[in-house]
């Protein structure tokens, strides 16, 4: 039968209890021993009575292996075990989707720790992503796991908010694009990507987590909902995953305007919507929108939501209840429901003779434990290249006064507190720091080097001598003058500063570890400052989730290495660069402050939002949005456009001749912004339609072509709609969004016209070498 068919005759045959059993999860744990999981604890959550829930069915497996420490082939083999109880215990044996956080690899103990999605997008390098993506998701349908909760296409607006190192960048076309291909990947491996947080999560005020978002309708149409608009259209994505906040009022969760009217009905998604960690309770807990579960259920059912996660709270008794007493329309189940059930068809768990059994675990003993324990291998040679590969493409060099790379240094100083950890590459979402870290007895499972390390074997004729000087946030200052000494005594010294991911406070940067500025945590800048005062050159260099205002080294350091949490094999990267075996190429997906207390800004800004004459406050980056430098120098000429004119409704070509005249191959990024001049509503002065990742050898050169449609200079306009107006426009070709060495003017001509969303959404690109 067809699959609406199948679908249909299922829910036929089940009873109300059993159609809402499918609408939620179950807080697991997977078993250390390969046995059956047992549900997590947690203070918004009840125990739950596995016993009393199975003979109705379940919804979904909430994180399995991103719960405690747990060899993957016996997280495996427990999932498996969990799964024939689902099936065996319940009248119509449906399965469970079970689902895993995979933000920077799956996080799983044991599993690859990729770098996190703000190198991503300084990567620039969307098919780089992809593959990464296929990866992640290949490891995760190896050992039972459907669905992944990534990637988050919050744009960020605000670089004080803790989980800017989650998202890609301030850019919506950057993150649109990256996201895009991160979603593609992760499809092709059969597993379900999730959307996340649809939408305005990263608005929300002074960048506080979880707090009430303040924007207009204009800034929602055309900075945060292009990215998820594009993914939805472009990805094959099958989830999406609400936003924690309220928006003019109106919690996500409860907003049926956005996750029926825009996402279903206007985009035409038809995967399903899953609740955010407690976000249907939080209807009642934290928003006061609902005054019971029953009605919080009903007001995120109503809304769109299908699935609640991470547990049963609101979908289960109470929303049965309600529907009893006739307060809550058994239809909205049945939508929900329906959504669901073909989600768990299309991954074949419906099929006549599906098996718990996976991929990693085919053909092997399973009867006993012991036969299986350590025989699957989530952090292969081929995983450490690919995380090798998007590290080193990742690495934004800032500045450099000629220092790097390093001409075989005799004396190096290795200063600050990320020089020695091996955490300092890792993000709040991996494995080690989000799990391990409440398990610190356990193992950490993967090979980490400290940069303190990787320097010791990239520079392996050198003197190295470390030195902490201070810690992340501790504010200690005894151990500077000990720095100091170190670094009078060196030929170069290597400062390694930055944060520490942590949730909730725990850390420097990650979910609810907002910043009060930008200036560095702890006593760094008073470290920082003291270094560059000794006089030795030295090498900034960031291992952070967010940025900085760097102070006087914008000014003073030799060179300045930033990297947003590069992962596993970042530190090796890093030591890459500053030996220049790596030819940095990397740009900056968030401006780098000039001053600490200049937020929220970004460079997607109005011409009021610049500097001025009559405040006191300059927001000008130090380093721009799309800045980068390398080894090697590219020279940038013949701008050329097809036509001078187009009308509303055409297209133009933009091209331009890259030659690198270094004596070194390299990689070169051209940025293709528009300008606006005038508008019959505020623009930014500048905004990213294009870019395209080159790589050139010593004297090669290539011509970029952009075909730019229409299409791409639209916004919504005074009445709410989005519209292609007449008028002169420039598509510049940048270094960043801050350098525009060449700009083409072209006059739009004809009547304003109306798009919607099947309007083009990206500029054709090719690229003619020779």
């Amino acid at each position: 039968m067809p699959a609406p068919a199948r679908v249909a005759a299922l829910m036929a045959e089940m009873t109300l209890e059993e159609k809402v059993a499918q609408l939620y999860g179950v807080w697991v744990g997977a078993s250390a021993e390969g046995g059956e999981v047992a549900p997590h604890q947690h203070d918004m959550t009840d125990s739950v009575d596995l016993d009393a829930l199975l003979p109705l069915g379940l919804g979904q497996l909430t994180r399995p292996f991103g719960t405690a420490p747990v060899d993957p082939a016996l997280g495996a083999l427990s999932l498996v075990r969990t799964q024939e109880r689902i099936v065996a215990g319940s009248r119509l044996g449906i399965p469970a989707v079970a689902h895993e956080e995979c933000l920077a690899g799956f996080a799983a103990w044991g599993a690859t720790a990729y770098p996190v999605p703000l190198s991503w997008g300084a990567s620039f390098d969307p098919e780089l992503v992809k593959r990464m993506a296929r990866r992640i998701g290949d490891d995760m349908r190896s050992v039972g796991i459907h669905q992944g909760l990534a990637p988050v296409l919050d744009v960020v607006r605000d670089a004080r908010w803790g989980r800017v190192e989650e998202t890609i960048g301030e850019d919506p076309f950057l993150v649109g694009t990256i996201a895009t291909a991160y979603v593609q990947g992760l499809e092709s491996a059969g597993i379900v990507a999730t959307l996340k947080h649809f939408v305005g999560y990263s608005a929300s005020r002074a960048g506080r987590n979880l707090a009430p978002v303040s924007i207009g309708s204009r800034e929602l149409a055309d900075v945060l909902l292009p990215p998820f608009e594009m993914a939805v259209r472009e990805s094959g994505v099958r989830s999406v995953m609400n936003a924690y906040t309220d928006i003019d009022g109106v919690p996500s969760a409860a907003d049926r305007g956005l996750l029926t009217g825009l996402l279903r009905d206007t985009w035409g998604f038809d995967g399903t919507v899953v609740a955010d960690y407690f976000a249907v309770g939080f209807l009642m807990l934290l928003h006061g929108v609902a005054e019971t579960w029953a009605d919080a259920a009903a007001a995120a059912l109503e809304a769109g939501i299908d699935v609640e996660l991470p547990t049963v709270k609101a979908y289960g008794e109470p929303l049965v209840e309600a529907i009893r007493e006739g307060r809550v329309d058994e239809k909205l189940v049945d939508g929900a429901l329906r959504r669901v059930l073909l989600q768990k068809l299309q991954l074949g768990l419906l099929d006549p003779g599906w098996s718990a059994v996976p991929s990693a675990l085919a053909g092997m003993d399973l009867s006993d434990p012991a036969h299986v324990r350590a025989r699957v291998q989530l952090d292969g040679e081929d995983n450490r290249e690919l995380a090798r590969e998007l590290a080193e493409r990742a690495i934004v060099l800032l500045r450099n006064d000629g220092t790097l790379p390093l001409a075989s240094p005799r004396r190096i100083a290795v200063i600050g507190p990320n020089a020695d950890d091996p955490y300092a590459v890792l993000g709040c979402y991996s494995f080690p720091s989000h799990v391990g870290a409440l398990h610190p007895d356990s193992p950490v499972g993967i090979v980490l080097p400290t940069l303190l390390e990787s320097l010791r074997t990239e520079f392996a004729d050198a003197a190295i001598e470390h030195a902490l000087g201070t810690s992340i946030d501790g504010g200690e200052t005894d151990g500077i003058a000990a720095a100091v000494e170190a670094a009078r005594h060196a030929d170069v010294v290597v400062l390694a500063l930055g944060d520490r991911a942590g949730l909730f406070g725990r850390g420097t940067s990650g979910e609810g570890c907002d910043a009060p500025s930008l200036e560095l945590p702890g006593a760094q800048q008073q470290l920082l400052d003291a270094v560059l005062a000794c006089g030795t050159p030295t090498v900034v260099t960031l291992l952070a989730g967010r940025p900085y205002a760097l102070g006087r080294a914008v000014t003073d350091a030799a060179a300045i290495v930033q990297s947003f949490f590069a992962g596993e094999e970042g530190t090796g990267a890093i030591a890459g660069v500053l030996s220049g075996r790596v030819n940095p190429s990397g740009r900056l997906p968030v401006s780098v402050p000039a001053q600490p207390g200049a937020q929220p800004s970004t460079y997607l800004a109005s011409p009021l939002a610049r500097t001025s004459g009559v405040s006191t406050i300059d927001p000008t980056a130090a380093f721009p949005f799309g800045h980068g430098i390398g080894y090697t120098r590219f020279r940038w000429d013949q701008p050329e456009a097809s036509v001078a004119e187009l009308s509303t409704d055409g297209a133009v070509e933009v091209s331009l001749r890259v030659t690198n005249e270094g004596d070194r191959t390299g990689d070169e990024i051209v940025q293709l912004y528009l300008h606006d001049p005038v508008a019959s509503v505020v623009r930014p002065v500048q905004r990213l339609v294009g870019y395209s990742r080159l790589t050139l050898d010593a004297g090669q050169s290539a011509r970029v072509r952009f075909t730019v449609s229409a299409d791409l200079a639209s916004f919504t306009g005074l009445t709410g709609e989005r519209i292609v107006e007449p008028g002169l426009i420039e598509l510049g070709f940048g270094r960043s969004s801050g350098d525009i060495p060449h700009s083409l003017g072209v006059t739009l001509t004809g009547a304003v016209r109306v798009v919607d969303h099947r309007r083009t959404l990206r500029p054709g690109i090719s690229v003619e070498r020779g």
